[in-house]
């Protein structure tokens, strides 16, 4: 697999909460690339979906039958979905192999998840397929949240722990999009993440366990803070789509910078890993071999005979299975042959009895 330089596109992991507005975001940036004349590779990986509002390039539902996996497995929804995703995951391969062929055409890979952030997010398929991404691509998470429905600060807590928990999973550049702006702008937000003090009046307003939780836990955010993007949009009207690509621009360089470093850190640790883990192995296989291997230091010399001396086991061992037929037939006759000496052996004596037997009895018959 050839890995993409600094010019390869930047794939963007669209997640978020059900209702949250991922696919109309998806929607929304399709037609604002295509405006600009770059079109972007798309890919659907929801299962459960009815329909999708843009043709997608590559779409799970073409090679996983969602109902047809709950029924053969007698799965619930969100365990079909999960089993669909794990499916298509021993494939992923040959969508890398899509994407690296449209690499030169298509700048941006937009990739819709299911509306069940922790179907994709904590299973094994969606660990794979981000890092199968991230190990070759400019790879980016988008974090899509519903504005309108974080003004109270207990929920918009909720959100940025859920935000953060993704963060140091999946350790890729990260871009917090505040969708449904024509609603609510997103300003107070942002004032909540700058200003301890703000939030913490807004808190003041609680009386419930949760707020004095939300409380502690907004101090344990400001690092957290500090290094995110935040971005404001609104999938309906179309706003902030150009401000949301200055950000992608900028955490794409910054996966080249500093995370694609790391990934190709991680990929030749495990290789070095794997390498000694083979040698580990011939090792042991060389250390239980040894009580069979050949010294050929201590094969006595021959000189008054020309007669070799049969294999060893560690030449059985290696020579079975490749016995030249021609070889295997000499022996055979061979062994026949000693085993009939050894018969005519024991049989030699016993025939010579007889015969003195036979004689006594014939002489006395004569006598009488």
């Amino acid at each position: 697999m050839a890995a993409a330089g600094a010019g390869g596109p930047v794939c963007l992991v669209v997640l978020g909460m059900a209702g949250s507005g991922k696919t109309a975001l998806v929607q929304r940036l399709n037609g604002h690339l295509h405006t600009k004349g770059l079109p972007p590779y798309l890919i659907n990986l929801d299962p459960a979906v009815h329909e999708i509002p843009v043709p997608a390039n590559i779409d799970i539902r073409d090679t996983v039958n969602y109902r047809e996996v709950m029924k053969q497995y007698g799965l619930g929804p969100n365990g079909g979905i999960v089993t669909s995703l794990n499916l298509f995951a021993t494939r992923f391969d040959q969508v890398m192999k899509f994407i690296e062929k449209r690499q030169q055409d298509c700048r941006y890979v937009l990739i819709d998840t299911p509306g069940q952030i922790e179907v994709f997010t904590w299973s094994a398929s969606g660990t794979i397929i981000t890092e199968a991404l991230a190990s070759t691509f400019s790879t980016v998470i988008i974090y899509v949240m519903d504005t309108s429905r974080s003004t109270n600060p207990i929920t918009f807590m909720s959100n940025m722990l859920y935000a953060c928990s993704i963060l140091y999973k999946t350790r890729l550049p990260f871009i917090v999009v505040m969708n449904k702006t024509d609603i609510v702008d997103h300003g107070f937000a942002v004032e909540w993440m700058t200003d301890f003090e703000t939030f913490q009046d807004a808190l003041n307003q609680e009386t419930t366990f949760a707020s004095n939780l939300t409380r502690s836990l907004s101090l344990v955010l400001d690092e957290f803070y500090s290094s995110l993007r935040v971005v404001g949009v609104s999938a309906v009207e179309g706003t902030g789509m150009d401000h949301f690509l200055r950000q992608v621009s900028e955490a794409a360089a910054e996966y080249e910078i500093e995370y694609r470093p790391h990934y190709l850190k991680t990929q030749q640790q495990l290789a070095d890993r794997e390498a000694k883990k083979r040698e580990e192995q011939l090792e042991h296989l060389q250390r239980d071999m040894g009580d069979f291997a050949m010294d050929t230091s201590s094969i006595p010399a021959k000189a008054d005979t020309e007669q070799e001396m049969e294999p060893g086991p560690s030449s059985l061992i290696l020579t079975r299975g490749i016995v030249d037929e021609e070889d295997d037939e000499v022996d055979s006759d061979t062994d026949d042959t000693d085993y009939r000496k050894a018969e005519e052996q024991e049989e030699e004596p016993a025939f010579q009895r007889y015969l003195e037997q036979r004689k006594r009895t014939n002489h006395l018959a004569v006598k009488e």
